[in-house]
């Protein structure tokens, strides 16, 4: 190993230690790797500041302003009374009705944290209604959408299996992919993440939060829903416009990131946020947070650590021909290292591999490439696997350790059912 690629393993490990004993602010402990990324030479200065300006970001905070914005609509309040009243005055019912809501978002939205903050108004608003704990809902919605985000046989399948043909003509397989593929391969989550975040989640959730819920300036001076009705109206036009389009956006050529971009820039200009509160409300401690995870990440990429690992694993899998062993090293090793890393990183260098040691055992490789982005695109136990795990941190005030503690089963169940079904249904041999 180079010196590069020991001194990023070095940050990043110090890094995890930080944010699990969470003696400094997380995003301060984000930012220091970030520093100290640029100043060993890890990281050149573009690479170092390219988070600020990465397309995720922006949709991060151009969606946060839309939900703050969608959150004060009348819209909300009438949704959620209705839906109370429709489950009989039980939060478990209607609880259920936004996570099915949720699971149809992350399969027509190709982003988790577009999807994840559209729907947080609404948890929210229920939860308040109803008196229960945010901390109880927010972490287990998040779960579903990225859990379940491009399983059905949508837009986001047909680009990853278009992905993954590609690859495979590459490395000179005769066979292509499908995103029918995909949705065999992965349809279970459609019904295991649901039905945790039901009747689990809660229960496994902090009861309480663990550190301060960031809610709207309006919301903590009691003001929520004080629009005029040219505002009020505003507010659901620009959500539901922005809901439209991002459903769209890969067939009208509009960019995701522009869309959630201008729909918050709409609710500032329109009133229904001020200026002053807006800025305010944007969780700009988990926007710090992201960035410098994400630069983290891109330091891991470039100074070759996802290429070691997997170098690795092809060598130490080469000679076996168990379906279940191979699945499960194509799935748990991107699912562990995309915890840190961007998924689209660990797909392209994994894939690869994963084509690699097929072709040197002879092995069929539709399910491990189905394994491989399923591992990959189901990471939610740091802030730095999803943009929408900061916003789930602020929404629902929860810290690395109770990340950790209310996902370690639903990780569990969802790494034993994708390894042993998809080897069942795409065996290697």
């Amino acid at each position: 190993m180079n010196t590069q690629l020991i001194i990023c393993l070095v940050i990043f490990v110090a890094t995890l230690i930080s944010f699990i004993l969470n003696k400094l602010p997380l995003w301060v402990t984000a930012m220091c790797s970030l520093g100290l990324l640029y100043i060993t030479g890890c990281v050149d200065s573009a690479t170092a500041l390219s988070g600020f300006a990465n397309t995720n970001t922006i949709v991060l905070v151009g969606m946060l302003l839309i939900a703050n914005g969608f959150q004060k609509s009348s819209f909300v309040s009438k949704l959620c009374d209705k839906v109370i009243r429709l489950a009989g005055g039980s939060f478990t019912k209607a609880y259920a009705v936004y996570i099915a809501l949720t699971v149809l978002l992350a399969n027509f939205i190709s982003s988790p944290v577009a999807c994840y903050t559209i729907i947080c108004p609404l948890i929210a608003s229920l939860c308040d209604k109803m008196g229960v704990s945010r901390s109880r809902a927010m972490f287990p919605a998040m779960v579903t959408v990225v859990g379940t985000c491009g399983i059905l046989p949508l837009a986001t399948a047909v680009q990853q299996a278009a992905q993954s043909t590609g690859f495979l003509e590459i490395y000179g397989f005769d066979i292509t992919m499908s995103a029918m593929d995909y949705f065999i391969g992965m349809w279970p989550m459609l019904l295991l993440i649901p039905l945790w975040a039901i009747f689990v989640g809660p229960k496994v959730c902090p009861q309480e939060p663990v550190v301060p819920i960031q809610v709207p300036t309006e919301a903590r001076k009691g003001q929520a829903g004080t629009l005029t009705k040219a505002q009020d109206m505003a507010s659901m036009l620009i959500f539901f416009g922005a809901l439209i389009l991002l459903v769209l956006a890969q067939y009208i050529g509009v960019d995701i990131w522009f869309i959630c971009f201008a729909g918050g820039l709409l609710m500032v200009i329109t009133g229904v946020l001020s200026p002053k509160t807006a800025m305010k409300d944007i969780a700009w401690d988990m926007v710090l947070l992201y960035v410098g995870s994400l630069t983290l990440g891109t330091a891991l990429n470039q100074t070759g650590a996802g290429e070691v690992v997997g170098n690795f694993v092809a060598s130490a899998v080469g000679g076996t021909t168990n379906s279940y062993v191979l699945g499960a090293v194509f799935f748990l090793v991107p699912f562990i290292i995309t915890q840190f890393m961007l998924n689209r990183a660990v797909i392209a260098v994994f894939t690869p591999i994963c084509l690699l040691t097929c072709q040197a055992i002879g092995a069929n490789p539709i399910g491990l490439i189905v394994l491989v982005s399923a591992g990959s695109l189901t990471a939610f136990l740091t802030p730095m696997a999803t943009p929408a795990v900061p916003v789930a941190m602020a929404q629902g005030g929860y810290d690395l350790k109770s990340l950790f503690k209310s996902g370690w089963i639903i990780t569990l169940l969802i790494a034993v059912v994708y390894i042993f079904y998809t080897m069942t249904v795409f065996p290697c041999f």
